[in-house]
């Protein structure tokens, strides 16, 4: 040992790294209606795995028990600046302010309609921001960083393993950046599992979902992701609950096909018959473990 200690981060590649979807491909998806959504999500519009208790459980209370959890594992409690990357249509943002008394909660998203959407009820306490986390220059450090269902949008589908860790490195930098030493990053984001002996069926379903769902995306191993967070992050806890997300895909599809006439009025059958497909490849997907959904704690060092 000669004593010298390492740069707490590694240089930085000067080689263009992939910027995340693009906003269009994410307007394809998350700019359908809002009143589509509304039909088959719960009241906070949480499109994204819920945290289930018990077989009695309901949507409503799976989604807030999940947006506590998350925001109790950021140690947000009081805090002046928190940040959610990829906001949604607002449903941390407001549990962050109402029930966790964060002073200032800042919402990134590239989703126009979901702007508008939370900006609706916003006041000075909330800001929401029509931007790439790879633009945003925060004006001071944050107290926690909370991201649920964006890390999906952070490579693209045909990159190779070693372009998508690069990716995922940018914004573990970005995020050792804001926050100060001991402050904590959440994330929330579907995984790839299982995938040995897939059946043609459900390799096609999962390419529809990349072709017509969420084009210029791509799910990440968790691996990877452990990987890229590695000398700027330490992982608290790590879940892996697919099961819980069979379980909201279920419940969101019999929504949306309870509400199937409206829905068609809405968006046209075309859209609604691939939301169908969609969540009923998701919910065999999640059960027989081919997806995963990790929950990680990091804590930045």
């Amino acid at each position: 040992m000669t004593g010298q200690l390492e740069s707490p981060l590694p240089a930085v590649s000067q080689q263009p790294v992939y910027r995340g979807a693009s906003a269009s491909a994410i307007q394809h998806h998350y700019d359908v209606s809002n009143d589509f959504y509304a039909l088959w999500l719960d009241a906070t519009r949480s499109y994204s795995c819920a945290l289930w208790a018990g077989e009695e459980d309901t949507l409503e209370a799976a989604q807030q028990r999940k947006l506590d959890y998350l925001a109790e594992a950021a140690n947000v409690a009081g805090a002046a600046r928190v940040l959610d990357v990829g906001c949604g249509w607002g449903g941390m943002l407001h549990r962050l302010i109402e029930g966790h008394r964060v002073a200032h909660a800042v919402g990134l998203t590239l989703s126009a309609a979901q702007a508008e959407h939370v900006l609706r009820r916003a006041d000075d306490r909330y800001e929401v921001r029509v931007e790439n986390w790879i633009d945003h220059e925060p004006t001071a450090p944050y107290e926690a960083i909370i991201s649920i269902g964006a890390f999906e949008h952070f490579a693209r589908f045909g990159m190779t393993r070693g372009a998508r860790v690069a990716a995922y490195r940018q914004f573990f930098e970005r995020c050792y950046d804001w926050l100060p030493h001991g402050r904590r990053l959440v994330l929330q984001t579907n995984v790839k599992g299982n995938n040995v002996r897939l059946n043609r069926r459900t390799v096609r379903d999962l390419m529809f979902i990349v072709d017509h769902i969420f084009p210029e995306s791509e799910l990440p191993w968790m691996s990877e992701i452990l990987e890229a967070s590695e000398r700027c992050f330490d992982v608290g806890s790590a879940r892996n609950d697919a099961d819980h997300y069979a379980r909201t895909c279920q419940e969101w599809l019999v929504r949306l096909l309870a509400s199937r006439e409206r829905a068609e009025e809405l968006v046209g059958e075309r859209m609604v018959a691939d939301y169908t497909r969609y969540l009923q490849a998701a919910v065999d997907a999640f059960t027989q473990r081919h997806l995963g959904l990790a929950r990680i704690v990091f804590e930045r060092v």
